[in-house]
């Protein structure tokens, strides 16, 4: 087992998917230790910390990264499994912004009304006990919710030599914020340039479906990521897969067209997996698929199709690189 440990400086931190440099090179099979930021660069730390005084746009939502994956090359897949995503502090941050989120005017929704407030809430992180507390600013209210660590931004690097903010998802990753994206997933990419060039962060001990807020609760996680490449075999669009469910993401504006391009894909990849016609596949998704939200605040907005894997009579998916990579994960755990 072939372990990459690396923990970014500040001025290691990349802003966009594409346009810079690798950080590193990794082989398919390979365990990576990775330190991520908050999406505030750790500037946000007490209450006092408002983002428009600490932090300075349009560095924000840092990533990790970039890593080369030896050997990766357009119309193949990239393979990243979370073996482990934990807090790296006790405390986490979670904010409004005027003009961002789903229920404030924003610049492609103008409103004539006064933007909401900037106002910022710590939360204690408690990883032994498995809780995140939540402290109301007006009122003594408190109350523990469970920890549940994910990843919002995760991708590889657009293809044409694109660069795209780390704020936007689209069809190569980035912010999608979806609360299904935590230990134990496999996220599927398409590589677009040589080397896939993939890069990760936001983490969020917790998020409500939709980060309706516009913010989870932010924080910096030490996570660990094991590596695959499935040669000649294309994602249109970002992938999911867990030990139950298979999982199709759709990333535009308005909302129902991210919806339709998750339900798309998910449609017609159960189609080429069972052997369905088009529209038997159609069919079965609408009858047994749930559809969470991911964001629905960002400069894109993010849907997700899922299905279980059971009633699919458990299909090889991607030559079955979830299972090899949970079983590497697995062993990892049990060596550190």
């Amino acid at each position: 087992m072939n372990v990459v440990s690396y923990r970014p400086g500040e001025q290691d931190l990349a802003y966009t998917f594409g346009g810079r440099p690798p950080v590193g090179t990794v082989r398919p099979g390979d365990i990576l230790e990775l330190y991520t930021e908050d999406c505030f660069g750790g500037r946000v730390r007490s209450v006092e910390d408002l983002p428009s005084r600490v932090c300075e746009f349009p560095y924000l939502n840092p990533v990790t990264g970039p890593f080369r994956v030896e050997g990766a090359e357009p119309g193949d897949t990239l393979a990243l499994h979370f073996v482990a995503i934990e807090p790296a502090r006790d405390w986490a941050v979670s904010t409004t912004f005027p003009h961002f989120g789903a229920l404030t005017g924003t610049h492609t929704t103008a409103m004539l009304q006064p933007p909401l407030e900037e106002i910022v809430w710590r939360y204690d992180v408690d990883a032994d006990k498995g809780v995140v507390r939540y402290h109301a600013r007006r009122s003594d209210f408190t109350v523990e919710l469970p920890l549940d660590p994910m990843h919002g931004t995760v991708g590889v690097a657009p293809g044409a030599s694109e660069a795209r903010m780390t704020i936007t998802p689209d069809a190569h990753g980035g912010n999608m914020d979806t609360p299904e994206l935590r230990a134990g997933v496999t996220v599927y990419f398409g590589v677009n340039v040589e080397g896939a060039m993939f890069a990760l962060g936001d983490g969020h001990a917790r998020q409500g479906h939709g980060e309706v807020c516009g913010t989870a609760v932010e924080a910096a996680m030490n996570t660990v990521v094991a590596v695959e490449l499935i040669k000649g075999v294309v994602t249109p669009w970002p992938r999911l897969e867990d030990d139950g469910h298979l999982m199709s993401t759709g990333s535009a504006r308005p909302l129902e067209d991210a919806y339709r391009i998750s339900q798309h894909d998910l449609v017609t990849w159960t189609s080429a997996l069972t052997g369905l016609d088009t529209m038997d596949a159609y069919q079965l998704v609408s009858q047994a698929g749930q559809a969470p939200v991911g964001n629905v605040c960002d400069t894109n907005y993010t849907m997700v199709a899922k299905l279980p894997k059971d009633i699919l009579g458990g299909p090889a998916v991607y030559e079955s690189a979830h299972d090899r990579l949970r079983a590497l994960g697995r062993r990892y755990l049990s060596e550190r």
